[in-house]
């Protein structure tokens, strides 16, 4: 194919894990009406704790439980791909804050979060394991996609290497803090992330209470094809193989580049406290 509809759709997610199952299957029927092939839901919406946030640890659920078997028998039949953020249970009381990628009732692709939000007096290694494995890409209609989950934007290496693996697309599901400047930092990481890569990026960032929407796509030369505000909204684009080819001839980054980029992660280090 020679282009892909693409969307973010973002929405308040509750800590009842029924009801943003709901509310991402209307999403998913949605999409499917709309005759979207990539569809970008937030990260960690199988259940939002503003306060008391050790409370995911008791509500993860495993990838057989029954909110991604919801999801799974939500998709059932189309022909899109669902992007969405879960916690999931792990080997020890922390679980993963983990991307599940799902198309005709199967699970097509994994990845779990590598940059923990350890940062603006926030701790989330506090009540999430990190992972250290670079996700692989997954193919949507021949197009390359690779994962990125919200902290992650900050870190450029994970980006690159996706685009080195061959990625025309970075989809990342967010739940972006609010907080001072929080809006500039976002919409400036998601288009330096498109235009250093020459890619497309498409962000789904949750809104409510805590997190500030925002959903974005940027094309790979760094313009913005649609932008939500801070109420559930979902936004739609075009991803044109033509407009990659272009942008990487006119601006042939991922070959003008001098250094190398390790996929081996380093040790966590512990966060300083004062």
């Amino acid at each position: 194919m020679s282009t892909l509809n693409v969307s973010a759709a973002q929405f308040v997610a509750s800590i009842d894990w029924q009801e943003n199952l709901d509310t991402a299957t209307q999403l998913i029927k949605q999409a499917d009406a709309d005759g979207v092939d990539l569809l970008v839901l937030p990260e960690g919406v199988l259940a939002r704790f503003i306060e008391e946030r050790e409370r995911i640890r008791e509500h993860a659920q495993p990838l057989d439980g029954p909110f991604v078997t919801g999801l799974l028998k939500a998709t059932e039949g189309l022909p899109l791909t669902v992007v969405v953020g879960i916690h999931e249970k792990s080997a020890n009381d922390k679980p993963y804050n983990t991307l599940v990628v799902l198309k005709n009732g199967a699970i097509t692709g994994l990845y779990r979060k590598l940059h923990l939000y350890d940062a603006f007096s926030q701790l989330e290694s506090d009540n999430v394991t990190p992972a250290d494995v670079v996700p692989e890409l997954i193919d949507v209609n021949g197009f390359k996609v690779g994962l990125m989950t919200c902290y992650d934007v900050r870190f450029p290496e994970l980006s690159r290497l996706l685009a080195l693996d061959g990625a025309d697309v970075l989809v990342l599901p967010a739940a972006w803090v609010r907080g001072p400047l929080k809006e500039h930092h976002w919409q400036t990481l998601v288009t330096a992330r498109a235009l250093e890569n020459t890619v497309y990026v498409v962000a789904s960032g949750e809104c409510g209470q805590r997190n500030i929407g925002q959903s974005l796509i940027v094309d790979p030369l760094g313009v913005p094809l649609a932008q939500a505000a801070e109420e559930p909204a979902t936004i739609t684009a075009v991803v044109s193989r033509q407009r990659l080819t272009d942008a990487r001839r006119r601006l042939p980054v991922l070959i003008n580049r001098r250094f190398s980029v390790s996929p081996t992660p380093r040790p966590v280090e512990a966060v300083p406290t004062s």
